[in-house]
């Protein structure tokens, strides 16, 4: 029987390079692509309208919002991508799972690297307040599969 309720948007998990990435986030958005289209009409068309022709694509960055834990992988990434160039490039995927903890469907970025980190906004007043931190990552391609 087909299912007929939403999948709820809290249950997902964060791998990067194949293990899982970092800790746990709290926050993925940003999951898009995005077709260009040129338009096109030749001078001896009948009709007075445009072709859509489609371009190339392209993918959205993808923002993570996580509460602070270990940094250092996360760092050792930045560092690599600042140092190494292409070859610090990593695949990522966010999987959403069910109730049961079983994969529903899989996002998957393709040649990512950290585009950008913001620490924490400190502030003594807060008392229960967590520290969080956001990373910003910019693929180059964006693949989706259901299932495992």
């Amino acid at each position: 029987m087909a299912r007929t309720t939403p999948y709820g948007a809290f249950n997902f998990i964060v791998t990067v390079g194949g293990t899982e990435a970092f800790g746990g986030f709290s926050d993925v958005s940003g999951l898009q692509t995005e077709i260009t289209v040129s338009e096109y009409r030749a001078g001896n068309f009948a009709e007075n309208h445009v072709v859509k022709v489609q371009g190339v694509h392209k993918v959205g960055d993808v923002t993570l919002k996580r509460g602070v834990v270990n940094s250092q992988s996360l760092w050792a990434w930045i560092n690599d991508t600042r140092t190494l160039g292409p070859d610090a490039k990593k695949d990522v995927s966010i999987t959403l799972r069910d109730e049961a903890g079983k994969p529903v469907q899989t996002w998957t970025l393709q040649r990512v690297i950290p585009l950008k980190y913001t620490a924490p906004t400190l502030a003594a007043k807060g008392g229960g307040d967590v520290a969080m931190e956001e990373l910003v990552l910019s693929a180059e391609g964006f693949g989706f599969k259901t299932g495992q």
